[in-house]
């Protein structure tokens, strides 16, 4: 390993070790922090939704204005402001509440509560609810990330360039506009660090790593031959195998990855067959999109609630299932329907193209056997972390690098090759997105929104299932189901706290169906609809926003509408 190799091998660790480690020592430190203790005053800030408070400036200060003591809020709301044993407590001493976006708050203590500081003992404030406020950053927020939105569905700008424009723009208001107006002010660099939700993007980066290994041994073209084989040239059982191939591949590796491997055989199959390749390509991305979203891993929208909700690769597995079966059924027939002209045809009386066959096997050989073999014992490895990980606080993440790192020195590939199959494009619009969220969130634009769909639902558990799906599978047919799932987590959040029965992470399972089937309801609602169409294009055949949207958007009806029937079965 060349000098520039382990540097780079131990930037990466570097990395790792900091998003991993660092965490638990600052949960660690805040833990000490907040311990209870004699001679202090102690708190708790919520908003109006309920939720907890975090970066608010806690002083103790005289009603003259002279600041005694100042602390800053932790994310669950609570803060901590020690006082001196041997100071005396001034008559007239209150609590002061400051942070932006929020309006400021003031709490006087009340005599008995001066007189226990006084014989130093802990004061307990009561839950102080602070109120939202609406400046000029709250419109700019807003209005940048329906920019970036707009930029993604519209294909103007590249998504991670649209993502990064937002940022740079959020970030330009914060650090510039105050000089202007103090209502310009955002976030800080390092507050929109939080935002950021560093579990998927090293989840994505290691089975990233995993898939480069894994495409290198043939495995994708292989199985493309024998689905073949085994529909005997078939189309109507052809179209079928596709879709289940694709279906499984999609719920273990990312559904980008999936159609970038399959798109171009299959597109050599059906030319092959003198049939239009739409009838194999149309069903397989839809059939990668809903058996997806089964596994933690399965889609960037599962990643992402999974990483939000704490749901486990297993938790996934069971739940949701069994609707994917269902639903996938559901797509199958419709399918078989509406490309039943292009599915009958002259090739199944005379069985397997010979020169077809004869290509088939020239591409779809094993290259590497023994890299294959190891890299299904790290695959099943991984598998059993992601299900039992949850039981000893392993994240996805963690099992993602492990499994990673395991076969680049098990199997000992070029190490530089490896590093750039990652798409680091990927992984920078992700960061800039959960930025741009951030954003929004910041000023209090996703309060708003849960508020408003609060209100609409009321405490009907019901309705909010419907509501959460079905809103979410239309919205996802105009704006990319990535950056709406990313939006709607926090709301889905909030509903889920204060809908009795919601604990149970149902919210959460419907905003998966309905932004990963959704994303079948036109071409710009998921990431491997776009991919698939880029390659489709470039041979000759283009997917039109016009015909993905015909032939999606019935799917997507059939597919969520199957899919719910199964979720109010499991959890109602």
């Amino acid at each position: 390993m060349s000098a520039s190799q382990l540097w780079r091998v131990l930037l990466i660790a570097l990395i790792i070790g900091a998003a991993i480690v660092t965490p638990s020592s600052l949960q660690a430190q805040e833990a000490d922090t907040l311990q209870p203790q004699t001679c202090a005053v102690t708190g708790n800030l919520r908003d109006s939704q309920g939720q907890p408070v975090a970066a608010v400036e806690v002083t103790l200060a005289d009603r003259d204005g002279a600041a005694l003591l100042s602390v800053e809020s932790q994310p669950d709301g609570r803060y901590l402001l020690p006082w001196p044993a041997d100071q005396a407590v001034p008559s007239n001493l209150e609590l002061q509440y400051e942070r932006p976006h929020f309006e400021n708050a003031t709490l006087p203590l009340s005599e008995t509560q001066r007189e226990d500081l006084s014989g130093c003992q802990a004061v307990a404030v009561p839950i102080v609810e602070l109120e939202r406020q609406i400046t000029p950053a709250f419109w700019i927020a807003a209005v940048v990330f329906a920019i970036v939105l707009a930029f993604i569905a519209m294909g103007t700008l590249h998504n991670t360039l649209a993502a990064l424009l937002g940022a740079s723009i959020l970030f330009a208001f914060s650090y510039l506009g105050p000089l202007v107006d103090e209502g310009l002010f955002i976030f800080e660099f390092e507050r929109s660090l939080e935002f950021v939700d560093w579990n998927v993007i090293f989840l994505i980066m290691g089975m990233m790593i995993v898939i480069a290994v894994i495409e290198r041994t043939g495995i994708f073209q292989w199985s493309a031959l024998q689905a073949y084989k085994l529909s005997g040239g078939r189309r109507w059982l052809l179209v079928i195998i596709l879709m289940v191939i694709t279906g499984v591949a999609s719920a273990f590796l990312d559904n980008v990855t999936t159609m970038l491997l399959m798109t171009p055989i299959t597109i050599q199959i059906a030319l092959s067959l003198g049939m239009n390749p739409l009838a194999l390509l149309m069903p397989e991305v839809m059939a990668s999109n809903v058996i997806g979203i089964s596994t933690l891993v399965g889609t960037p929208t599962n990643i992402l609630i999974g990483s939000f909700a704490e749901i486990s690769f297993s938790d996934f597995l069971i739940n949701l299932t069994p609707g994917v079966v269902l639903a996938m059924v559901g797509l199958v027939l419709y399918h078989e329907y509406i490309y039943r002209k292009e599915l009958r045809g002259s090739q199944e009386e005379s069985g397997i193209s010979n020169v077809l066959l004869a290509r088939l096997q020239e591409r779809g050989q094993i290259e590497e056997p023994e890299d294959l073999r190891k890299a299904g014992i790290v695959g099943a490895g991984m598998i059993i972390l992601f299900v039992i990980g949850e039981q000893f606080h392993l994240l996805p993440s963690v099992t993602a690098i492990m499994g990673a790192t395991a076969l680049m020195v098990w199997i000992r590939p070029d190490i530089d090759e490896m590093i750039e199959s990652v798409d680091w494009t990927t992984l920078v619009f992700f960061i800039a997105l959960f930025i741009c969220v951030g954003g929004v969130q910041e000023v209090g634009l996703i309060s708003f929104i849960a508020a408003w769909i609060g209100d609409l639902v009321g405490e009907n558990l019901v309705l909010a299932m419907l509501a959460v799906t079905w809103l979410s599978a239309f919205l996802s047919t105009v704006i990319a189901n990535i950056p709406f799932t990313a939006a709607m987590l926090p709301v889905v959040g909030f509903l889920s706290g204060n809908i009795p029965g919601a604990d149970n992470k149902v919210l959460f399972y419907c905003l998966s169906v309905g932004s990963a089937m959704g994303g079948n309801g036109s071409l710009i609602g998921a990431s491997a609809n776009m991919v698939t169409a880029g390659i489709a294009d470039r041979a000759g055949t283009p997917i039109t926003y016009v015909y993905f949207l015909k032939k999606g958007l019935p799917a997507l009806i059939i597919t969520v509408a199957l899919a719910m029937i199964w979720l109010f079965i499991r959890f109602l």
